[in-house]
């Protein structure tokens, strides 16, 4: 289901409403009983850090399984590293260098919140150019990722300070994006709209507009436009084509909630995430 912070309530907790009008109330006294989201202080609309469960990774297993039949049902398929064990992964560490550093690969999240279904994102990162060549204007300045927006499943809003994007709604169900500009300084305004270009073709949106990109329909975000977007109908599938992508330091979220996820090691994980790489893979 997907939730937009709505207002503070009397006694700390807070009421998340979704697209239907739905509520949720989340408690930071009561904790993971009511979702596992901590309401910081002052405006009382800040998601500050998750004290919910954290993600398992029988249940990263199961995403990888279900995404890979996804993709294929689509008619694409992922290169031949996307299945290497993690054995096989330690064993060709070195000649995946390229690989491990650009961080391609399987990328699942719940933006640390403990509750995927809600608040989550699959991603496959395809291919990711090299920071240094887009700063000298020449050679790989691009990017190519593979990801998946369940039904109702909200990916945050968040912009983007170097990376522009590509959106393309791939297959499946409708893609909603929603929409706000910046102010001056490129923070969130609430209050302002901006331009975006839908399949090349000029769009002016108003604050808080939602886009709504049937299969084959895209949109070109740029740097300031802040985004947050989700499945309608159904799931979707979701191709991005962008500038040189860096997870680590170009996600400015709105909430200062985590971009990787701190996962539960219930059982031994089928293949690494991204996020898995400095920890599981022998240092190049």
């Amino acid at each position: 289901m997907r939730f937009a912070v709505a207002q503070k309530q009397t006694d700390d907790s807070l009421t998340l409403i979704n697209q239907r009008g739905l509520s949720k109330i989340y408690n930071p006294m009561i904790g993971a009983a009511c979702g596992g989201i901590h309401v910081d202080g002052g405006d009382g609309y800040r998601v500050c850090q998750s004290i919910g469960e954290r993600m398992k990774r029988s249940q990263v297993n199961d995403i990888m399984v279900q995404a890979d039949d996804m993709i294929r049902s689509f008619g694409f398929t992922l290169p031949p590293f996307a299945y290497w064990s993690p054995a096989t992964f330690k064993r060709n560490a070195a000649a995946a260098r390229p690989i491990i550093e650009a961080q391609c690969g399987w990328d699942i999240t719940d933006y640390g919140a403990g509750d995927f279904e809600a608040l989550g994102l699959f991603l496959f990162t395809l291919r990711n150019g090299r920071l240094a060549d887009l700063q000298r204007g020449g050679g790989m300045c691009y990017a190519e990722k593979l990801l998946i927006s369940r039904q109702d499943q909200l990916s945050p809003m968040h912009t983007h300070v170097i990376k522009a994007e590509d959106i393309i709604n791939r297959g499946g169900a409708t893609l909603v994006v929603e929409l706000f500009g910046s102010d001056a300084e490129g923070r969130f305004a609430e209050d302002q709209g901006g331009t975006v270009y839908c399949d090349g073709l000029r769009r002016d949106f108003t604050p808080g507009e939602k886009l709504r990109l049937a299969p084959g329909e895209s949109v070109t975000l740029m740097p300031g436009d802040w985004h947050a977007f989700w499945g309608d109908g159904g799931d979707v599938l979701i191709g991005e084509v962008s500038t040189v992508n860096d997870d680590n330091t170009d996600n400015i979220f709105r909430e200062p909630i985590g971009r990787f996820s701190d996962i539960e090691e219930d059982e031994a994980p089928r293949h690494l995430l991204v996020s898995d790489y400095d920890q599981m893979l022998p240092a190049g």
